[in-house]
């Protein structure tokens, strides 16, 4: 993988300008970057261009696709060649793929053809985004973070022990006296190895806010400093990253046993990422999302696949540079925030990439305190117990208010994992009762559920053809697997405790033409055997038969070419006197040919 767009890369000078993204690593000495004095780095989560020459903002050649549940990997080949594209990728063991661009096409103009696609639930082009960070002068200050959310007394009853957190990011400096301990197997979706050292700076000073070990006595503190850390880089040496390498980071975490994924870059407008958070949710997991530095409100629309968090001061106040919107789910401190460093050093860091592994933290200290708490259960404990701050209830700025370790802690061991027995709710919207359908079948369902819809299945004629998990639920059926005429379709929503719930049939009218017959009848001959002396009188028998039904079936038995017997359908039987043919070779042909015009012939060649 590689940019087209130059960086400079981040190092010590004494000049107040700084690389408008590793400013916000600004770790004392060990990363000493410069006191900045630039301008906020900006998430670089743009509009998208027109022309494919644009490619500071996503990747050339390459773009983002889900097509609906069911429809088949050869199916959806030829779905691809069709509108131009090249060769699909599978991500892990999602339903998302990295779909290639052929050269001479814009990726644009792909995604554009393929979104119109009925059997397409999505397609994207692949962004590339900056980190979720802001520049900070570096000083030696307090941890006043973790006293604000009351880490200290969350810490009496859980340290995060056996989570493990993903730092979906630039990596991680595995070999830091604060983070060596914490370290887990992760890998490197950027040069696709397992080296996840840390190119840039930023995964460290990530992973040290959420997981730095506690009582080491050296160094900093996190929020769950006895969870693992599980590095898994996404970036480039330059910090930047793609949706496609994100979304790929989070669905191998999400199936190699993480609890919880950290990702502080601002993607909640890509619905891969969406759709890779929705993955590790259907697993058990939670991804914490980082809102961006923007300073000013993101219309993005709220989501529950993953928890969009934006940044608080000391003060308790929205820092000033933290975006805001209907997408932020929660807040957590992210100014000023004391934490490891590449090197082995420590420093002060600012931005939500810093506030997503605060509440990140959390998360996996929730999740160690009661390890019967489903991941929504957790989530819907989170939100409850954060300090409400701003408007009452939940608002642009802090969501549902700033994490508070102490009291989500308290939540989750109060809290009894009470056995879940109500069913989902579950209707079939598309295709409607007796529509008639053929082919390739688009078929759209609602379901939702008290703790959420882990899968929908589809069920045709009481036979499951294609099964989904995750919403939007929308499902491909290949409606030439029926006979024609009247088809039943029920569709079947699972939740997360095994609740199931049918929905009302949907009767359609299955009305395929039939398909080209290619296939020759079967033939078998009797009484003769190829390289056989004849004698006298010779009972010649013939049998055929084929897929098409043998009605269709005309039949013609010829010696030494000449016609000597015919018949329609599956038999034909000729008694031929021998004693008649002239001494020497003779040839015995029979022939079949069906309904469709297709021809079988055999030929034994005997002795008289």
């Amino acid at each position: 993988m590689s940019s087209t767009v130059h960086q400079t890369p981040c190092r010590a000078s004494s000049s107040p300008a700084v690389h408008p993204i590793c400013a916000a690593v600004l770790l004392a000495a060990a990363l000493a970057c410069g006191a900045a004095q630039a301008k906020p780095a900006r998430d670089r989560v743009l509009a998208g261009p027109t022309t494919e020459s644009d490619t500071a903002d996503h990747a050339k050649g390459r773009i983002l696709v889900m097509a609906r549940a069911g429809l088949s990997d050869g199916a959806l080949n030829r779905l691809l060649g069709e509108q131009g594209g090249g060769k699909a990728r599978r991500i892990g063991r999602s339903d998302l793929r990295i779909v290639q661009v052929p050269d001479g096409l814009a990726a644009s103009v792909l995604v554009k053809r393929l979104a119109r696609h009925p059997h397409i639930k999505f397609a994207e082009l692949d962004r590339r985004v900056a980190l979720a960070s802001t520049p900070n002068d570096p000083y030696l200050g307090s941890q006043w973070h973790l006293a604000k959310i009351g880490a200290n007394s969350a810490w009496d009853s859980s340290q995060g022990a056996g989570i493990k957190i993903a730092i979906i990011d630039t990596g991680v400096d595995g070999s830091h006296p604060d983070l060596a301990a914490r370290m887990v197997p992760g890998w490197n979706f950027y040069d696709n190895n397992d080296n996840t050292a840390d190119v840039y700076g930023h995964g460290t000073a990530v992973a040290g806010t959420a997981a730095a070990t506690l009582d080491n006595g050296a160094g900093v503190s996190s929020v769950a400093g006895r969870a693992s850390i599980m590095p898994v880089r996404i970036a480039s040496p330059d910090g930047y990253a793609y949706w496609s390498t994100i979304a790929q980071g989070i669905t191998w975490a999400a199936d190699n046993g993480a609890r919880v994924a950290n990702v502080s870059y601002a993607v909640t407008v890509s619905t891969a990422v969406l759709s890779a958070a929705n993955y590790m949710k259907g697993k058990g997991g939670l991804v914490v999302i980082a809102a961006g530095n923007s300073g000013a409100i993101d219309t993005s629309s709220p989501t529950t696949a993953a928890i969009t968090v934006s940044a608080t001061n000391s003060s308790d106040a929205r820092a000033s540079w933290s975006s805001f919107g209907p997408v932020v789910a929660l807040s957590a401190p992210g100014d000023g925030i004391w934490t490891t460093g590449r090197g082995g050093g420590y420093g002060a860091v600012s931005g939500t990439s810093f506030a997503a592994p605060v509440a990140a933290g959390v998360v996996g200290l929730m999740m160690a305190a009661n390890g019967s708490l489903s991941a929504a259960e957790i989530e819907s404990l989170l939100f409850s117990s954060a300090k409400d701050l701003g408007a009452a209830g939940r608002d642009n700025d802090f969501g549902w208010g700033r994490v508070d370790a102490a009291a989500a802690v308290r939540a989750a061991l109060a809290a009894t994992s009470s056995a879940d027995t109500q069913p989902p709710s579950v209707s079939l919207s598309a295709p409607l009762g007796s529509a008639t359908v053929g082919g390739l079948v688009p078929v759209d369902v609602i379901a939702s559920d008290n703790r959420g819809v882990v899968r929908v299945e589809l069920k045709v004629n009481g036979t499951l053809v294609a099964s989904d998990t995750s919403a939007p639920f929308a499902l491909s059926w290949n409606s030439a697997g029926v006979a024609n005429g009247m088809a039943s379709l029920v569709a079947v929503a699972v939740d997360a405790a095994g609740n199931s719930a049918s929905s009302a049939a949907v009767s359609v009218n299955v009305a395929n033409a039939a398909a080209a017959d290619t296939a020759p009848p079967a033939v078998t001959v009797t009484g003769l055997t190829d390289g056989s002396w004849v004698p006298g009188l010779v009972a010649v028998r013939v049998s055929a038969s084929d897929n098409a039904g043998s009605s269709g079936i005309r039949q013609t038995l010829l010696i030494d070419g000449v016609q000597v017997a015919a018949a329609s359908g599956a038999s034909l039987s000729y008694t031929w006197n021998a004693r008649k043919a002239t001494p020497g070779a003779h040839s015995v042909q029979a022939v079949a040919v069906d309904a469709a015009g297709n021809t079988t012939r055999k030929t034994l060649n005997v002795t008289r």
